[in-house]
């Protein structure tokens, strides 16, 4: 195909299953690409670390210039919808540094590994649960509402307001999709509103039933005499359910299917769990549960000889620079957890926006991966997985497994 002519197309049949060729294809032939729907998108490893690292360029979707594709979702959205959203992923310096300093006062190193023990003790009653006389659904049944039942206990939400959250986290996440269903554009806004409502709403009961918990460390996190409005509360909340869950779902979801694909590097990781940190950075690389992130342009940029125009809106391709051959060479397209400098991955982002709940992830991964496969050593496949169609949190939507197959291979035991 005549560089002139390729073009970025994730609507093409097949590329949700399985974007990395595509990809792979973009890298070669114009991996500095300016999609007809007037945004730009990178897909290297060298460009997409660059822009993640450039202090120069914005996180604040409102700096952008208008695209073919925000019009659609403008025109689409309810009347009265539309926010100027304060969560940190999309604000710029000064104010993403003071946001960020206080969440962190309250999000410490110490509250996230102190979560351990919730989250083991989550798995096991979830493991205690499945049915191993029948095929199960990994992602119904574990991966979908573990990392909620985290979120909501870290945050000390009530279990009953907890369950509405999670519908609504359900549709706004979808708008982190280039949407282009102007039914699916209004579901998503309709349900912002009605997430924010209910966030205020416990914040409002958090204010007087105080408890050790991260919603009230929030509430009182202060810095310098600042402290975080109630606006700017209810976007830390909506970002910790929106940006913290499907991930986590699609780290887990997608991890266990690339080690069943691949049952030489399950059998290693068994006959080694000291493996298990490396492997899930590894995972993280392999498949990498947000495929996209994104910057905006304040000035002129030059990168990969050609310029992008201030004001453009540029997708980073984390998914597509996380397998590119020029960093991890020609096994760039193979799951490998003995792979070294696997740190380099792109999977948590990078700069001052590198994830704040990346710590939070390793240890539901480390714990759902470590559970998962002690009580059951030989679990298999049960079916075809079905992929969730989704473009930027690519994930599954079932993954059918036996836990206890009647002819287990020759898999050894996992060591207790």
């Amino acid at each position: 195909m005549a560089r002139s002519r390729v073009r970025f197309n994730p609507f093409q049949q097949g590329f949700t299953d399985d974007p990395y060729p595509h990809y792979a294809a973009m890298r070669e032939a114009d991996p500095v690409h300016r999609s007809p729907l007037q945004f730009w998108m990178l897909f290297g490893h060298p460009e997409v670390t660059r822009f993640l690292r450039d202090p120069s360029l914005s996180a604040d979707d409102m700096n952008a210039r208008p695209t073919r594709l925000s019009k659609i979702i403008d025109r689409a959205a309810p009347e009265g919808e539309s926010r100027q959203h304060k969560a940190m992923f999309n604000r710029d310096p000064p104010d993403h540094t003071r946001l960020r300093r206080l969440v962190t006062k309250a999000f410490t190193l110490r509250v996230v590994e102190g979560l351990r023990p919730l989250i083991s003790d989550l798995i096991d009653g979830y493991l205690d649960d499945m049915d191993s006389s029948r095929p199960v659904d990994l992602i119904g049944e574990f991966a979908m509402p573990l990392p909620f039942a985290v979120i909501s206990s870290m945050l000390g939400v009530p279990e009953d307001v907890g369950r509405g959250l999670r519908d609504w986290s359900g549709l706004i996440v979808r708008s982190l999709e280039p949407l282009v269903n102007p039914d699916l554009i209004v579901a998503t806004a309709e349900a912002g509103g009605q997430m924010y409502d209910g966030i205020r709403d416990v914040i409002t009961w958090k204010r007087e039933h105080p408890a050790d918990d991260l919603l009230t460390a929030l509430i009182r996190a202060e810095d310098d005499g600042e402290a975080l409005t109630d606006d700017e509360l209810v976007e830390q909340v909506l970002m910790l359910y929106v940006g913290g869950h499907e991930t986590t779902v699609n780290l887990i979801g997608n991890g266990t299917l690339a080690l069943l694909r691949q049952p030489d590097q399950l059998a290693l990781l068994m006959a080694h769990p000291d493996l298990l940190g490396n492997a899930i950075e590894e995972l993280l690389r392999y498949d990498s549960p947000i495929q996209m992130t994104r910057r905006v342009t304040l000035r002129e940029i030059e990168v990969g000889g050609k310029v992008i125009e201030p004001g453009a809106f540029v997708s980073l391709g984390l998914g597509s620079a996380n397998r590119d051959p020029s960093v991890w060479g020609p096994t760039a397209d193979l799951l490998d957890i003995t792979r070294p400098r696997i740190g380099q991955h792109l999977s948590f982002g990078g700069g001052i926006h590198f994830c704040l709940g990346a710590a939070l992830a390793r240890i539901e991964a480390d714990e759902a991966f470590s559970g998962l496969f002690r009580r059951f050593p030989r679990l298999e496949l049960a079916g075809d997985p079905v992929w969730n169609g989704r473009i930027n949190l690519r994930g599954l939507d079932r993954l059918p497994i036996d836990l206890e197959p009647r002819q287990p291979g020759a898999r050894p035991a996992a060591p207790r």
